[in-house]
């Protein structure tokens, strides 16, 4: 399978990790070896419910018995969608309460840009340095390395970058500001959190000047922070908020979430200010509401932040400098990209799956299902302490 993988399929880099799987259930993906792997990275934080969650997997199923996709985004009431955006209406902070379903987090980010246009009539965007919020035009437009946009330029206009935590930027944000778009955790770039109030401090700052702001929560949504949403860690809320990977329960989908005056600005002047024809699917909106009751009715948020405090319990090595990130939003920052690499390609023999993130080179990427049990936790911590001292012993 490996052969045609590499001849068929395009890549998204040279040295793929090349697991040949054959089935996932729960905190496990089997391989055609017959291997069974402990994942620690959850499709980098897509599958919040672990792989193939029965109650995701029956809503599934139930809905493929009904009907699959019959008309464009917005023209048709479906119950999948309908249910869903109203269940995740109702558990959003005001005014945060209409959805626009779409397909991916770069989507959702797209939504978000032309709906901060076309609500200031200004064209100013200001993201903030290391960030990352994918990878179609727009998205990679707001990524401030030279290396990832110079050989698709030229990208959109009106730019510009502020430091993420640097109270000083703030005057950057002006009358010709349309919206101000951060990660609420910086993912790419490290798993970094906001600090001294920082985002409560840009919302203070974009009203008195009229912009919006617009949160990326495509990594931290759904739960994984030990709320439902990272923001609410932080007691700000974003006029726009942007969603993905957790929601679907391992499906593709992304949203991004307004007030109604804000929303209703692209249905007219002009009509279908945003569409999209799949945006909604009716099955990939009924493992959203699956994947989002099972979150809301267990108690799977509040456990993520005593599995993070197993895990900074565990993982304590001369190798590791710190732990980063909030609930199973986490980061090992180890001494060198040389050791990251290292961590990530020996654990993968042993049985265990990490991953890198974008731009931190010492990371190792922890982001597990939220279903994950503390005996996995162990395993796995286990084997990356194990292989940490083995590095230790060689150097």
């Amino acid at each position: 399978m490996n052969k045609d993988f590499i001849q068929y399929q395009a890549q998204t880099s040279l040295h793929p990790l090349g697991l040949e799987v054959i089935d996932a259930k729960g905190s496990y993906i089997y391989t055609s070896d017959g291997e069974k792997h402990l994942d620690f990275v959850a499709g980098v934080s897509a599958t919040s419910l672990g792989h193939c969650h029965p109650t995701v997997i029956k809503a599934i199923k139930e809905q493929a018995d009904k009907y699959l996709h019959v008309m464009v985004y917005g023209e048709y009431a479906q119950a999948p969608a309908v249910e869903f955006s109203k269940l995740l209406a109702q558990n959003l902070p005001d005014p945060l309460n209409k959805v626009y379903l779409v397909n991916s987090g770069t989507e959702a980010i797209e939504g978000s840009l032309k709906l901060a246009r076309r609500a200031t009539g200004r064209t100013e965007i200001l993201a903030a340095k290391n960030a990352y919020h994918g990878n179609t035009m727009g998205s990679l437009s707001l990524m401030n390395f030279e290396e990832r946009q110079k050989p698709f330029r030229p990208l959109i206009g009106d730019i510009d970058f502020i430091e993420f935590n640097n109270a000083d930027d703030l005057n950057r944000i002006t009358e010709k500001t349309a919206a101000v778009i951060l990660e609420t955790i910086q993912g790419g770039g490290g798993f970094i959190q906001p600090k001294n109030n920082y985002l409560k401090k840009v919302k203070a700052r974009c009203e008195a000047v009229g912009a919006l702001l617009i949160l990326d929560e495509i990594q931290p949504g759904f739960g994984r922070t030990g709320k439902l949403f990272g923001f609410e860690n932080y007691e700000v809320v974003p006029d726009i908020l942007a969603i993905g990977k957790g929601m679907g329960g391992g499906l593709p989908v992304g949203a991004f979430v307004a007030s109604e005056e804000l929303m209703d600005l692209l249905s007219d002047n002009p009509k279908m200010g945003h569409i999209t024809t799949f945006g909604g699917n009716p099955l990939v909106a009924a493992a959203c509401h699956a994947t989002l009751r099972t979150i809301l009715e267990t108690e799977l948020m509040a456990a993520t932040l005593e599995k993070e405090k197993r895990f900074r319990e565990l993982l304590v090595h001369p190798l590791i400098s710190e732990v980063r990130g909030k609930g199973l939003m986490l980061a090992a920052i180890v001494n060198s990209e040389e050791i990251a690499n290292n961590v990530i390609l020996d654990c993968k023999e042993k049985g265990l799956i990490l991953f890198w993130l974008l731009f931190e080179k010492r990371a190792v990427r922890i982001t597990p299902p939220l279903t994950i049990s503390m005996e996995e936790i162990e395993e796995g911590c286990g084997i990356i302490i194990d292989v940490l001292n083995k590095i230790k012993n060689k150097a």
